[in-house]
């Protein structure tokens, strides 16, 4: 690692899925250890000069009363914190759905901020999903509608667990994008789905954002979530990076800290997480 000084670092976890549940041994998912291991992020992360904090979804596996728990974990994070849904975040009891951004602190469900320089876009590709709206609400019948197509095409990403995003978000994607751009910002964008290689994990409609990035040009990175086993990948201009689960194993962590130079990316990953140097 060079001693170059970067634009910035920060801090990124992913899928800390918390509950209070036995483990499911058979997923080799360890609810419950997920305090011990965030808390162990915590710390690491407040030894660390960092801009923010961002949690890729999945807080907790399920249920409203899990939140206040892994919550008060990140009550200890000197750092500033963003937090953004994922397909878990959702499941909870109908009355719940509609408080889950305001529980997050989020300013919006889709919102962005700039720091060091960069502009960083949170996405919500549970929009339109059959678990964050309830039965007889419109983006119930649209995910619905949507999923049935996917299923058509025999596609591969044709699963109940994932979600994706409305033409409302998208033209605001697509104009904050532009804005960056013409101001003179490279973008990072976030959400918790997968967008690239093709998986099964993958955003509903995940080729009309990477095509959106790759006419942006200025997008450097999407950082997501979701698929617990970890990928990478890179199309046009824009590496794709996905954070392996917090949850998974009895023991191991996973975590990491990004470090953005004017030629690279570097990841430090730490226990389950990989360390990579990805040049921009």
């Amino acid at each position: 690692m060079s001693h170059e000084k970067p634009f910035l670092r920060f801090g990124v976890i992913a899928d800390p899925q918390y509950a209070d549940l036995p483990p499911n041994v058979a997923m080799n998912r360890y609810f419950e250890n997920s305090l011990a291991k965030l808390r162990e992020a915590v710390g690491v992360f407040n030894g660390e000069d960092l801009s923010f904090v961002v949690t890729l979804g999945d807080l907790v596996d399920r249920g409203w009363e899990n939140y206040d728990a892994v919550l008060s974990v990140y009550g200890d994070l000197r750092h500033e914190s963003f937090l953004l849904p994922g397909n878990h975040d959702f499941l909870l009891a109908p009355e719940h759905l509609s408080k889950v951004h305001a529980r997050l602190g989020m300013p919006a469900a889709w919102h962005d901020f700039s720091r060091g320089g960069f502009r960083f876009v949170v996405i919500d590709g549970s929009e339109i999903s059959l678990f964050s709206s309830p039965k007889g609400d419109p983006r119930h019948a649209l995910a619905k509608e949507r999923l049935r197509a996917l299923k058509a095409e025999n596609a591969v990403n044709a699963r109940e667990w994932n979600g994706g995003i409305g033409g409302g978000q998208f033209a605001w994607l697509e104009s904050t994008l532009e804005r960056a751009r013409a101001a003179g910002e490279k973008a990072v964008v976030m959400g918790h789905y997968p967008l690239h290689p093709e998986n099964e994990h993958n955003l509903w409609g995940h080729e009309r954002l990477t095509d959106l990035f790759a006419r942006s040009g200025n997008v450097v990175a999407y950082l997501n979530g979701h698929n617990h086993a970890g990928n990478l990948g890179r199309s046009g201009n824009t590496w794709y990076v996905n954070f392996k689960g917090m949850v998974d194993t009895e023991t191991e962590n996973a975590f990491a800290v990004v470090a953005i130079f004017a030629g690279r990316i570097e990841i430090t990953g730490y226990g389950r997480e990989e360390s990579r140097v990805l040049p921009l």
